[in-house]
């Protein structure tokens, strides 16, 4: 039966790659003269085996957008929960999916300004990111300096942004405040240290995995494991708690933080990675996670004096229609690049034919830093063609505790 139902999965994963690939050349006999580009497909919401590579037409620029021949594509977290249909308002499969890339600008729509064939730029993207070429509105792109690779630029916007904006828009960071933030190996965290460093005499505290705390311990004041009770002892060290907590991992770690906070600190929730623990969605870990978040009473808020706040870039972006907030924040970070107070860091580079594989690594928890998809790398010939091991019911098996080969076996580290 197994075998039957691997086989029928083939068969139809093989039929929606037809159709793809079908709809190209109707699109393509129907412009002429349209031409084709290689993309990640997401065929549908679920597990690793919904995404491939495909070829599809390529886009071209409308009024007031840039055309981008893509060189680097930045992966996150939050692509995983897309691939898991685990967040809201979801365009239907199939779909490509990635918010963020770099590349060179290859031609303009009408009526757009501040950008020449040629120049090298990054960009974000609603969607369609993970292909060779992308088209989005010339008010979410940014060019990019000369010292600065296309693989730092795809780990540059959505992490440097984000971080920024949760540290001084809204928790307001200054001179002698102290900041806990969670998963402090991953992109975010990493940014979160290094622009907590252009403050004087700031303490941070990070959270993560005990096998990450070598490459990272210098770039944090405290370090912990993230799966110790860590909150003896940061209170140890700050007795009264912390100005700042970002927290991008939700369900019962919400409480910690709100416990953590001295008065008039600030709780951001800017992600909820707890609730992602096999490789499909699962309701359970939804309302595990759920669940597990302490119930906020404005009235307590009112006595400690605690701010507790939400922050989406994405959401700002494209919904919210903040694109000149964003760009001013861009500018102010190119301007610490430029001083080389910050440097995105690359945790490893990937082919688009290896999205399966770097999207494990991400689930893993394995990165230290940005994962990257390089469209013009070549895919390695000892890449397993799944690196997902699966139970019989289909969810991912859980590793033994302390176990971390399936960690440290990538070998693309940048």
């Amino acid at each position: 039966m197994a075998k039957e139902a691997a086989g029928m999965t083939e068969e139809t994963e093989y039929m929606i790659d037809r159709q793809v690939s079908k709809e190209a050349d109707t699109a393509a006999e129907s412009s002429g003269d349209a031409k084709e580009m290689r993309a990640v497909i997401l065929s549908g919401f679920g597990g690793l085996n919904k995404l491939r590579v495909s070829r599809k037409p390529m886009p071209e620029p409308q009024e007031g957008e840039v055309k981008i021949r893509v060189k680097a594509c930045g992966l996150n977290f939050l692509d995983l929960m897309v691939r898991q249909g685990a967040i809201e308002n979801l365009p239907k499969p199939p779909l490509v999916p990635g918010f963020e890339c770099s590349g060179i600008v290859e031609s303009v729509g009408e009526n757009t300004e501040g950008f020449e064939i040629g120049d090298r730029v990054m960009a974000f993207v609603n969607y369609n990111a993970w292909a060779e070429v992308v088209c989005t509105p010339a008010v979410l792109v940014h060019k990019i300096p000369d010292e600065m690779t296309f693989a730092e630029a795809a780990a540059f916007s959505l992490n440097f942004v984000a971080a920024y904006m949760m540290l001084f828009e809204v928790a307001n960071l200054r001179d002698g405040m102290s900041v806990l933030v969670h998963s402090a190996g991953g992109g975010v965290g990493q940014a979160v240290a290094q622009l907590c460093s252009t403050v004087p005499n700031v303490t941070v505290f990070g959270i993560a995995s005990c096998f990450k705390h070598t490459a990272i311990r210098d770039s944090v004041t405290h370090l912990f494991d993230r799966n110790a009770d860590y909150t003896q002892e940061v209170k140890r060290i700050c007795p009264e708690g912390v100005d700042i907590l970002l927290d991008c991992l939700s369900g019962e770690n919400t409480g910690k933080g709100l416990s953590l906070l001295k008065p008039l600190g600030t709780y951001i929730l800017y992600g909820a990675s707890n609730t992602v623990t096999g490789e499909t969605k699962s309701f359970f870990s939804f309302a595990k996670s759920w669940w597990q978040v302490e119930k906020v009473n404005p009235i307590k808020l009112y006595e400690e004096n605690k701010v507790i706040a939400g922050f989406s870039l994405l959401n700002l972006l494209f919904k919210q229609g903040r694109c000149s907030l964003v760009k001013s924040v861009m500018d102010k970070l190119l301007c610490l690049y430029n001083q080389k107070k910050i440097k995105p860091v690359v945790d490893s580079l990937w082919a688009l034919e290896e999205v399966k594989e770097a999207m494990q690594r991400i689930h893993d928890r394995g990165n230290i830093g940005k994962l990257i998809l390089d469209v013009e790398k070549t895919p390695t010939p000892l890449m397993a063609s799944d690196s997902t091991e699966t139970s019989e019911t289909g969810e991912e098996e859980e590793e033994p505790e302390g176990d971390n080969d399936s960690k440290e076996r990538m070998p693309f580290i940048h």
